[in-house]
């Protein structure tokens, strides 16, 4: 493999597909080779994540301390679901 040279879809600009990316995209089972510069990969990523940062936030109660808490998860039964606090100890004290 070697470099190659791809043009941007969005801003027309030529950019290097190295080796070394490649060889990532080979090892993720990655079929198509990327259509936008790194410029614009990560434009658009910032863009996705500022329009999915509305999260939906779910009221939970403590497995600790019983106080009622929102997480931006669904929690899942049998397993404990901690507030901001109580996760906060409960990680340190691992």
């Amino acid at each position: 493999m070697s470099d190659k040279s791809l043009v941007c879809r969005e801003c027309g600009t030529e950019f290097v597909f190295s080796e070394g990316e490649q060889e990532f995209y080979q090892k993720r089972g990655l079929l198509n080779e990327p259509s936008r510069c790194p410029d614009c990969r990560s434009a658009r990523r910032r863009t996705r994540d500022e329009e999915g940062s509305a999260r939906i936030m779910h009221t939970v109660i403590c497995a600790s301390c019983g106080k009622e808490a929102q997480v931006p998860f669904q929690p899942r039964l049998g397993r404990p679901v901690y507030c901001n606090e109580c996760f906060t100890s409960e990680r340190a004290a691992r």
